[in-house]
């Protein structure tokens, strides 16, 4: 998918879509589309596929949201951004998570639908306070929740959330300006897991959140593909390992004087229990995927793959079958297909085609 010729609101891009299959049981792509001036809405596309299954085009549906509320606004714009959408078990609904950026900066909102073309806003996510850190205050993005309900570390069932918070001190700039590597305690960009309890949410009032709580680190930067940052990618997918996730990480190419252009983005794979996903199983020691297409090395930003939405083949009789669909250099939209081993290789480099 790439921006439609003539269309105002995609002058800048359509990327980052969530990924979800409807209760019709067509998948459906939710794009961030940019207009001039990086004003970013989230739009509706249904994926075409031909008679092997492969998706290879969409048809443009509208809007799913666009900045409205306070908390999507700034002087001058405003921005609904980088979607993902689960459909939550336990509440019978669709859960989009969503990063709202306004004057105070970006943060997680989330929205629910039961169609997935009429969407309610829930507001910003409220998160407890972690030590001394004042979480609501802290720019926050790439938040994706899973599909079911499981235990938090209070022993509630609870809606369980990854997200990565943007701490004072974690920039690009001043990873590259640090040697050394940093430790968790330094704050380093990295996934975060956080759990709102469902014996609340089951009373919620409409507009309202419960808070998520019990955060703590998932995973830092380890390798040297992903050392400036990693964040969550898709929405995790169970598999016969656990829950995968396609996550991306960061590094630097050049000096720091070419910022931002000398970052890139790649994707790499993480596995997480089936029943504590706190504990991490595998990941990935090289990246997946990396920038190497020209769409994917030149765009609004280059040398860019940044994964947000998953589909399972099961239409296809094919569960070991993942597409996954991924901003291309913040400009376009490409799809890539992943199959599953049947043992966890040291490397996954490869298995990708797109």
């Amino acid at each position: 998918m790439a921006s439609e010729p003539g269309n105002e609101m995609e002058e800048e891009g359509v990327l980052n879509p969530a990924a979800v299959r409807g209760p019709d049981g067509e998948l459906y792509l939710f794009p961030r589309i940019v207009a001039k001036g990086n004003y970013s809405r989230i739009g509706i596309a249904k994926v075409i596929f031909n008679e092997a299954g492969d998706p290879i085009g969409v048809k443009r549906l509208g809007v799913a949201l666009e900045p409205q509320a306070e908390y999507e606004m700034r002087p001058g714009g405003g921005g609904c951004e980088d979607p993902r959408i689960t459909y939550f078990e336990p509440l019978k609904e669709y859960v989009m998570t969503y990063t709202a950026f306004s004057a105070n900066g970006p943060r997680i909102a989330i929205a629910t639908s039961k169609d997935l073309f009429h969407w309610t806003r829930l507001g910003l996510a409220d998160f407890a306070d972690y030590k001394y850190i004042q979480f609501n205050n802290v720019n926050n993005k790439d938040a994706c929740i899973f599909p079911k309900a499981m235990i938090s570390p209070h022993g509630h069932p609870s809606m369980i959330m990854l997200h990565r918070p943007l701490f004072p001190g974690t920039s690009p700039e001043d990873i590259m300006h640090d040697p050394i590597d940093r430790r968790i305690r330094d704050h380093h960009e990295c996934i975060w897991i956080s759990y709102s309890h469902l014996h609340k949410k089951e009373n919620r009032v409409e507009g309202q959140l419960e808070e998520f709580e019990s955060n703590s680190p998932l995973a830092l930067p380890q390798a040297p593909w992903e050392k400036i940052k990693i964040g969550a990618g898709t929405p995790p997918v169970l598999t016969k390992y656990g829950w995968l996730l396609i996550y991306h990480g960061v590094h630097a190419t050049r000096t720091l004087s070419d910022y931002p252009h000398n970052l890139v983005y790649a994707a790499g794979i993480m596995i997480l229990d089936i029943n504590h996903p706190e504990r991490v199983l595998y990941r990935s020691a090289h990246p997946i995927m990396s920038p190497e297409t020209a769409g994917e090395r030149s765009g609004q930003v280059a040398n860019v793959i940044f994964p947000t939405g998953i589909d399972r083949r099961d239409d296809l009789g094919q569960p070991t079958r993942l597409d996954i669909y991924y901003g291309m250099a913040d400009n376009c939209i490409g799809v890539a297909t992943l199959k599953l081993p049947d043992e966890l290789p040291k490397s996954w480099h490869g298995l990708f085609t797109t």
